[in-house]
């Protein structure tokens, strides 16, 4: 379909998305009706809306390249600044809460196959790739895809699902730990602390208090760029050795340990806190990382927003939009239902399922937005675990299926 701005039209697809996230950020921290809703959010609702209205492409080179240097580029600067001894100490409780959210998926997956395998063609598939999406993210889906090879129609549809789901499974995520009721039942911390703070000027909103000037050098932004970028290419670079050194193996306990310890963003984090532990006083002197970092996640969710075309979700894949709602209500559903049991708070909670749903770098930007800031070191690094589960995850669910017909 033709749109205002072409595919190959770069320069302007760069303007639009850098606008929107910056639009999106100024929305947020200017206006108490929007403050309400992160900024992330924002942005996804202004990525479907230009692309819903044709002004840009669903598919376009510049968002690869978003894809695949600004999210890996942003990791690490979300790192710098974390403290490794007080995120080890905070992360093992969130951590099995973010493994049953998983298990809570495949559930999920697997009802969703038995109420409408009738119906979607290639359903047993689907539900093994999105069981992966919804393990850790995209990098899972992509990987499931290429192993099951869907047909092309039937790809696309999913990929047009799972993007609307993901957006809206973030607004659901933040009206759910915004309910006064909720935030009883559960509690809500780390909102409380944000709220209570004494420097939150009544004239400000949280958003525009949690991100107050802060004194940011050009020193600063060139160490936090180039460190990053190195730490990126290091990884990235290692990672691909480790592959070909150690190959594929036959055996599942072999095949998981190489893909552990090759995984290139469980590399990349585990890197960046070894060279951040090593050099820590050189990195708390730096200022602008967390500001570098969240920049570039604002980017990530304008690109992730653009393929969500309600069109094509109401034309070609109403269904499948059920299929994927099923599985992230069951999601939501259990993972609330044990976080309360075993007394995790409602950002505990929404959290892990958000990095379930939409992977680590999501979850850290929701947690940002929303000034959980002790949360965001931990959510980034067990998130990254479902980069290494969600494939297996994803396997194990469409041997179910197929098992079931």
């Amino acid at each position: 379909m033709q749109t205002l701005i072409d595919p190959n039209d770069h320069l302007a697809l760069w303007t639009f998305v850098m606008v929107a996230a910056t639009s999106a950020i100024f929305i947020e921290q200017r206006f108490k009706w929007a403050s309400k809703v992160p900024g992330a959010v924002i942005a996804l609702l202004i990525a479907i809306a230009a692309s819903n209205l044709n002004i840009i492409p669903t598919d376009a080179p510049t968002y690869d390249i978003v894809w695949g240097y600004i999210v890996p580029l942003a990791i690490p600067l979300l790192l710098f600044n974390t403290n490794l001894q007080s995120l080890v100490k905070e992360s093992w409780k969130l951590l099995l809460l973010f493994l049953v959210s998983s298990m809570a998926t495949m559930v999920g997956a697997v009802l969703g196959f038995l109420v409408l395998r009738n119906y979607i063609p290639e359903l047993d598939k689907i539900s093994g790739m999105i069981s992966a999406s919804y393990s850790g993210g995209g990098v899972n889906y992509a990987a499931m895809s290429a192993k099951l090879a869907p047909t092309e129609s039937i790809n696309a549809a999913t990929i047009v699902a799972d993007n609307m789901m993901m957006a809206t499974y973030f607004l659901v995520l933040i009206a759910i730990a915004s309910m006064p009721f909720v935030r009883r039942v559960w509690g809500s911390p780390h909102t409380d602390a944000v709220e209570n703070d004494l420097s939150t000027s009544k004239s400000q909103t949280l958003s525009e208090a949690y991100w107050k000037p802060n004194l940011i050098s050009l020193k600063d932004i060139a160490i936090n760029l180039a460190a990053s970028m190195v730490i990126v290419l290091i990884s990235f670079k290692f990672s691909a050795f480790l592959k070909v050194l150690l190959g594929d193996s036959d055996n599942i306990f072999m095949d998981l340990i190489i893909n552990l310890i090759t995984d290139k963003y469980l590399l990349l984090t585990t890197i960046t806190f070894i060279i951040v532990s090593l050099c820590k006083s050189s990195f708390e002197k730096l200022n602008g990382s967390q500001e570098l970092g969240t920049y570039c996640i604002y980017l990530f969710f304008i690109v992730i927003g653009i393929p969500a075309s309600i069109g094509l979700i109401i034309t070609n894949a109403p269904l499948l939009f059920v299929f994927v709602l099923i599985v992230a209500l069951v999601n939501l559903i259990i993972t609330m239902g044990v976080g309360k049991i075993f007394k995790f708070n409602i950002e505990e909670v929404v959290l892990a399922c958000n990095a379930n749903i939409g992977g680590p770098t999501t979850a850290a930007a929701l947690a940002i937005s929303r000034g959980w800031t002790k949360l965001v070191g931990p959510i980034m690094v067990i998130g990254t675990v479902g980069y290494v589960i969600g494939n297996y995850l994803g396997t194990i669910v469409y041997f179910i299926v197929t098992q079931l017909g």
